[in-house]
């Protein structure tokens, strides 16, 4: 998964969990891209600070994914979903009992992934 993904995934699950200075520094910076001396600049902190609650931040949010895993099984049952919307995307002539079988196997998957 791309980096920047990745980040907003685990911001957009956990980071709720931050404090609200975390919480400010990591979207501004992460998520904004704005710079580390912006962000710097306009909290009075300095650059390193910066850097560090930015690093922290995220060693915060993987830690949660790691001991959760609420976005791995977020992205399995998003793929899941999609190949059942293939699937539901053939003619309907073309569409047979192996296929509702399928569907309703990646379905089951997804309700005992939940």
């Amino acid at each position: 998964m791309e980096k920047l993904v990745e980040q907003a995934l685990l911001f957009d699950f956990y980071g709720e969990l931050l404090t609200e200075h975390q919480r400010q520094v990591y979207e501004d910076v992460v998520l904004n891209d704005y710079s580390l001396s912006e962000v710097a600049a306009d909290l009075g902190i300095s650059r390193q600070g910066v850097h560090d609650m930015v690093k922290r931040s995220t060693r915060i949010l993987e830690d949660y994914e790691e001991k959760l895993r609420l976005v791995q099984k977020f992205e399995a049952v998003k793929e899941k979903v999609h190949r059942i919307h293939l699937l539901t995307q053939q003619p309907r002539e073309a569409v047979d009992g192996e296929t509702m079988e399928t569907i309703a196997a990646i379905s089951h998957e997804i309700l005992e992934e939940l």
